[in-house]
């Protein structure tokens, strides 16, 4: 049995666990980039293949692989994989669904406070000798409290819930949108109260953004929806910068229509030196905090995901049925 890994090999050789089914399996790793005729050429077949959360998983690869079972992405997005290619062949795709909830949960609320407490500006004002003058100016604009924002959660899945978790100790009052109203006992459950996607953006202090990317939830925070925001209000998106329209978003803090941004990520990746977000003036550039989509890469999520992975390998090759399986198989 082979297993192909696309992605970065110390990275695999790092999180590997103790497992019996590593040493059964034949391991190739190649990185993330790799065109796919290079892959085939060095790779004859492939019984499962893991793949790096960005790195694509295309039909020619599963042509090309006839003992293909098992697609796993490392991370939670599976969007780069073509599901329904391997649907179409049976081939289980899986990815770690919650492995990363409490990390990027954690980046979340650093990102808010990292907005509401002026981080970029004020790091470089004491860097600058301007501490004083920063902290006069802000005495008199004031800083928000996160106990004392309205947050609001687009997206209520595993992720959101831990954010929600989180805001609970800070004391926010906590609201959520979902395609899907949840029962009103798990909404008990995590102290929150829903509402229409409309009415989240009017009424919250910071917007979140917790939703997969499909072609429903693709520039699903538009022009429009920042337009609703409240001229103070932060968008903060720890989910998939294809969720944001970036050009809109640029706009927005440009013209001082929203109060601020804090992302952990951007589209595409990598980002380029030109990307409208980075090509900001200053004043605009003040009100945005940037983090290298690092909120779910934590030890403690690389070891997990590993281990499911791991174990789905081996329940495959048993001809069981894996865990997380996202393509309908």
């Amino acid at each position: 049995m082979r297993l192909l890994v696309i992605g970065d090999e110390a990275r695999f050789r790092k999180y590997t666990p103790d497992l019996p089914i590593v040493s059964q399996v034949e391991s190739v790793v190649v990185d993330r980039g790799t065109p796919d005729d290079e892959i085939i050429s060095r790779v004859p077949d492939a019984d499962f293949i893991v793949a790096d959360a960005i790195s694509p998983v295309s039909k020619v690869l599963m042509d090309a692989f006839p003992s293909l079972k098992l697609i796993h992405s490392e991370g939670v997005a599976y969007n780069a994989i073509d599901i329904a290619e391997a649907k179409s062949k049976a081939i289980f795709t899986c990815n770690n669904a919650g492995v990363n909830a409490g990390a990027v949960a954690e980046q979340a609320v650093l990102l808010m406070l990292a907005c509401l407490r002026h981080l970029v500006p004020g790091n470089a004002a004491v860097l600058e000798g301007r501490q004083i003058l920063m902290k006069e100016r802000l005495m008199v604009e004031g800083i928000r409290e996160l106990g004392d924002c309205k947050v609001g959660l687009v997206g209520f899945g595993a992720i959101a819930n831990q954010t929600a978790k989180r805001l609970r100790a800070f004391g926010s009052d906590v609201y959520y949108w979902n395609r899907n109203r949840k029962p009103s006992e798990l909404e008990e459950e995590y102290e929150v109260h829903y509402l229409p996607l409309d009415e989240l953006a009017k009424t919250c202090d910071i917007i979140s953004v917790h939703v997969a990317v499909t072609p429903e939830t693709t520039n699903l925070i538009d022009a429009r929806f920042l337009e609703l925001m409240k001229d103070d209000a932060i968008l903060i998106n720890t989910a998939r910068g294809e969720i944001v329209d970036q050009v809109a978003l640029a706009a927005a803090l440009e013209q001082g229509s929203i109060g601020g941004a804090g992302l952990d990520t951007l589209s595409p990746e990598p980002v380029s030196i030109d990307h409208p977000l980075t090509q900001l003036s200053d004043q605009a550039a003040s009100k945005l905090v940037l983090s290298p989509h690092i909120g779910g890469v934590t030890e403690g999520m690389f070891r997990r995901a590993w281990t499911t992975i791991w174990l789905n390998v081996e329940r495959v090759a048993k001809g069981e049925r894996p865990v997380n399986v996202v393509n309908g198989l």
